[in-house]
């Protein structure tokens, strides 16, 4: 019975290609490839003159019955813009459908960006959370990140570069200032490792290029962020500046790592707190006169 394979790709590298997968990428019928240009690249290098359809996000709903049908007489092969199927790009709907109707799935393992990254990060590697990318507005991002403020697990995301600088600054105000490995244009010529804290890699990152891939710090109870006296005064001091509340606690929620909430509870603390001292100075007064 035909089947369909899963191949993983390299994702920078061309020499990244196990033997396995050029002997099926030789043997099947038809490569369905989500970048026929880039694929074309890798077939070439190896002298692979298998067919190619593309099977894209754009046109996934229409070639998904073309290539089913296909799936009936002969073998396919599946295979991303670069490393796994099915992770982040259009080969899930296909691999789904292809189940659906018991016609086997085989993988052929290889590149994947999650795994290349997360063994150089230096991060713990027994537990680990891949999610993928991050939403694109701030709001949604922050709210998506508010959700991992608990999770012990190191996290692995994909970033845009124009989108970095924001990213990293969201996540030092929300997960505070972490240890984190961001992997720019892994197994690429120009690869890139920095490792360090949130902070340094938004000082590091001024001009971002290439493709990136974070890793993060999952959290630990030891490292979270605490309120101390000294930031209490620094709260006292912009509020008697006449700063407004919002202003200052934004601007320590991304210094201190500490919630927005508990900074404004203690900004309300304070200036309760002061203003009982006032009442009970002024009730003081009123008695001697």
């Amino acid at each position: 019975m035909p089947s369909l394979y899963v191949v993983a790709t390299p994702i920078g590298n061309l020499e990244d290609i196990t033997l396995r997968a050029l002997r099926v990428l030789r043997e099947v019928t038809l490569i369905a490839a989500e970048d026929t240009r880039k694929t074309s690249r890798l077939l070439a290098r190896y002298e692979i003159k298998t067919p190619m359809t593309s099977y894209y996000e754009h046109n996934k709903l229409a070639k998904l019955d073309y290539i089913i049908s296909c799936l009936d007489k002969v073998d396919i092969a599946l295979v991303s813009e670069a490393g796994t199927p099915g992770i982040n790009d259009p080969g899930y709907e296909l691999i789904g459908a292809a189940i659906a109707r018991k016609i086997p799935v085989i993988t052929i393992p290889g590149p994947s960006t999650v795994t290349a990254s997360l063994p150089v990060s230096g991060l713990p590697t027994d537990r680990f959370l891949y999610l993928g990318f991050l939403p694109n507005r701030s709001g949604a991002r922050i709210n998506f990140l508010k959700t991992l403020t608990d999770e012990k697990s190191t996290m692995i995301i994909l970033e845009a570069p124009h989108r970095i600088p924001a990213s990293l600054k969201d996540i030092l105000s929300v997960l505070g200032d972490r240890h984190i490995a961001v992997c720019r244009e892994i197994t690429k010529l120009h690869e890139e490792i920095f490792r360090g804290t949130v902070s340094e890699a938004i000082s590091h990152f001024q001009s971002p290029r290439g493709e990136f891939t974070l890793v993060i710090e999952g959290s630990n109870e030891n490292q979270k962020p605490e309120m101390t006296e000294d930031i209490g005064q620094r709260l006292k001091k912009l509020r008697e500046a006449g700063v407004p509340a919002k202003e200052a606690i934004a601007g320590l929620v991304k210094e201190t790592g500490l919630s927005r909430k508990e900074l404004y509870r203690k900004w309300l603390d304070s200036k309760n707190s002061e203003n009982g001292i006032k009442n009970e100075e002024l009730r003081i007064a009123a008695i001697k006169d």
